[in-house]
């Protein structure tokens, strides 16, 4: 393989309702590859991809400029990385069309995702719902990124990505696109419910309580950590000793990455305490990481022009690396241009 720009990139559907799961298991990881500074940082709002299940035009909207806030308030530097929303680079939709034509049926129909959102009614989900593991392959290598901070849940689009890339290579006899590779680090790979341990944080759960969103004020945040699910048995000293306690275990993953420590450092120093205490300094410490995000989140969306413009500037970055790509993509494969 040639020697590609070290290239990180990543992208998060704008859904609505950004929560701890996505700041501790993306954002944060975003902004540690911008400081970092070893690779070119793009990320992404994939709009295109929220449309594979039906949306409200004004709430999309409404969803994209809000979780451009959260990149911004959490510490995304547009000048530093590229942030943009995928529907404002057209070069994404069009090697999507591509890589539909790459990728084959068999790989399509055992992605877990595809089973899992389509379920019984397959036959009546969106043909985009079906097909966007293409358009996710696009995402990223209309960039040549080279690896792809994700959660674990999401490492089968990540190998499908590498499949994409590795059957063209293969069909037009060239070393074109990189075998992007998946970046799943930290404590934090899946934040789960506070109401059930077991389950994944979710903005779609309907119990408000089993989630932190990135909204709530100082009081809601302390109020939901206090009332998070536990057991009556103190914490243990070790790691080993969570095991069965998808709760407690889960309290302690989160303080640990709100701490930038393991959980072994947070068990040796609160062992033996009963979680009523532990939960407190728990909300304490979620409280003054996430209040000042949850601020700057409002300020920015009190002005949706300058993030439009933010993400106006990103675009007009991002065509400067897209463009070139799918135009060789096009002569590879024997387009007239």
């Amino acid at each position: 393989m040639p020697d590609f720009t070290p290239r990180v990139f990543s992208g998060v559907q704008p859904s609505g309702g950004l929560t701890l799961g996505n700041y501790l298991g993306a954002i944060v990881k975003f902004v540690d590859w911008q400081e970092r500074g070893t690779h070119e940082t793009v990320y992404c709002m994939v709009d295109l991809h929220a449309i594979t299940v039906p949306q409200d035009p004004e709430t999309l909207r409404r969803n994209t400029r809000e979780l451009c806030a959260g990149f911004l308030a959490a510490g995304i530097d547009p000048e530093r990385s590229i942030l943009v929303n995928q529907s404002q680079v057209p070069e994404h939709a069009q090697l999507g069309w591509v890589f539909n034509c790459v990728a084959r049926m068999g790989w399509m129909e055992r992605m877990t995702q595809w089973k899992d959102k389509a379920g019984a009614n397959a036959e009546r989900a969106s043909l985009g719902l079906y097909a966007y593991p293409a358009l996710m392959a696009a995402d990223i290598l209309v960039y040549h990124a080279t690896h792809v901070p994700v959660g674990d849940d999401q490492k089968q689009h990540i190998e499908l990505c590498r499949d994409i890339a590795a059957k063209f290579n293969h069909d037009y006899g060239v070393e074109f696109f990189p075998l992007a590779e998946p970046v799943i680090e930290g404590v934090a790979t899946r934040i789960m419910s506070l109401r059930d341990g077991t389950k994944k944080m979710s903005k779609s759960d309907p119990v408000d309580a089993s989630r932190i969103n990135l909204t709530d004020d100082a009081d809601a945040i302390s109020r939901k950590f206090r009332k998070a699910k536990t057991d009556p048995d103190p914490l243990p000293g070790e790691v080993a000793g969570l095991e069965g306690r998808p709760d407690v275990r889960n309290l302690v993953n989160i303080h640990a990455a709100l701490a930038g420590t393991t959980p072994d450092a947070v068990l040796a120093e609160k062992a033996g305490s009963q979680l009523g205490h532990f939960k407190a300094d728990l909300a304490d410490l979620a409280v003054s990481k996430l209040a000042p995000v949850s601020s700057e989140m409002a300020r920015l969306m009190d002005d949706p022009a300058e993030i439009d413009r933010i993400l106006a500037r990103g675009a007009q970055r991002a065509r400067e690396i897209t463009v070139p790509i799918l135009e060789r993509t096009y002569d590879i494969i024997g387009m007239v241009r």
